[in-house]
């Protein structure tokens, strides 16, 4: 096997529960991006048998993938639509976020000529320069959707810009974000509208701003175990734990003369007389081309710093000449023994979205502890 992801179930788990006595309201689960990079189906299903309501996702072509594998709850699409894309979220039974009046045109059209229903949720751009209406725009847009006979509006949603900074300033926007939205809320309840579920937090709202939790929370990252990386971290966050490990094999050992030099471009040079080992897995995997010689990989329960830039299909390890690294024992890059995708976020300079997002289809998920 040449790399894999182990997927921590039990980890995911804990994470839900911990979210749920946390906020104590009913979770969307986001499993966009073939869930962060962790399977969409196998989270989509430990999610709902943890008692979560809903999943969201950001392609029409992501629910579908759902509901081919027996997922049949309440599925949310939270970026826009592109028109021909209509037809698929009838047949997959999506509830697509509403930004504009003339998407919601376009729905109820094609809604009527199938003589069918959908069920649609109004996105408010409170702040985040994004999808969404203005908070001015949302009551015309749901009275707009009311004398739509084919369309039900069943939630309001809005998306925060910065709820999982501790900077003043930003906690202060994003209070500004929710006072936006309560009041855009208020606004279609008071034309006597029900609004459906209200929904707002994401991870950095639902650990740092309770007011925002209201009927439905949707945290992503904080899910698959990681919070705000920030220095400043209540001690709550050792709660949470990261659902992927990455693993590759050490395919080969070979010694290497001091002064030699390792892989492309030749960034690293041998100090002494050493071994080198190479292992299954590179860029072409997910692991980011920016770790070259900034990273280590664990064998046997040690740290052995990566030597040279990572290729398309393999890295190298410095493993000093230590005779108990064998071929074809387990390198694990991050998660379990080795530092989290967060610390190597940190170090190439992203966010740990970006790692487990990244890590792709030819990299075999295994899943654990469920």
């Amino acid at each position: 096997m040449r790399a894999r992801a182990i997927i921590h179930l039990d980890n995911f788990l804990q994470n839900v529960a911990f979210v749920k006595k946390l906020t104590g309201k009913p979770i969307c689960v986001p499993v966009k991006t073939d869930a962060y990079g962790h399977g969409a189906v196998e989270i989509a299903k430990a999610a709902l048998n943890a008692g979560v309501s809903c999943l969201g996702v950001a392609a029409a072509a992501e629910g579908t993938e759902l509901r081919k594998n027996g997922i049949s709850c309440p599925i949310l699409l939270f970026s826009q639509p592109n028109p021909n894309e209509i037809p698929e979220i009838f047949d997959s039974n999506l509830t697509p976020f509403i930004s504009d009046f003339g998407f919601v045109d376009a729905l109820n059209k094609y809604a009527a000529a199938k003589n069918t229903k959908i069920s649609v949720h109004i996105k408010i751009d409170t702040g985040m320069g994004r999808l969404g209406c203005s908070p001015e725009e949302a009551l015309p847009l749901a009275k707009h959707i009311r004398n739509c006979p084919a369309l039900n509006l069943a939630g309001v949603a809005t998306h925060f810009a910065a709820s999982d900074s501790f900077k003043k300033d930003d906690k202060t926007f994003t209070q500004l974000q929710i006072s936006r939205f309560k009041d855009a809320v208020q606004a279609i309840r008071d034309a006597g509208i029900d609004p459906g579920i209200v929904h707002a937090a994401n991870s950095g709202a639902v650990l740092l701003h309770p007011d925002s939790w209201f009927d439905m929370v949707r945290p992503g990252i904080l899910l698959y175990g990681y919070a705000i990386a920030e220095e400043d971290k209540p001690e709550y966050y050792s709660q949470i734990k990261p659902v992927m490990e990455l693993r590759a094999a050490v395919s080969l050992i070979k010694p290497i003369k001091k002064g030699v030099s390792v892989s492309y471009d030749r960034i690293w040079t041998a100090p002494n007389d050493t071994d080198i080992a190479v292992l299954s897995i590179g860029y072409g995997d997910g692991l980011p081309r920016l770790a070259s010689n900034r990273w280590a990989a664990m064998i046997n329960g040690k740290a052995y710093s990566l030597a040279g830039r990572i290729c398309m299909d393999q890295c190298c390890v410095d493993i000093e000449q230590d005779k108990t690294v064998s071929q074809w024992d387990e390198a694990v890059i991050f998660g379990g023994l080795a530092q989290d995708a967060a610390t190597l976020a940190q170090v190439i300079g992203t966010i740990p979205y970006e790692i487990t997002c990244n890590i792709n289809k030819r990299v075999e998920r295994i899943y654990i502890g469920n």
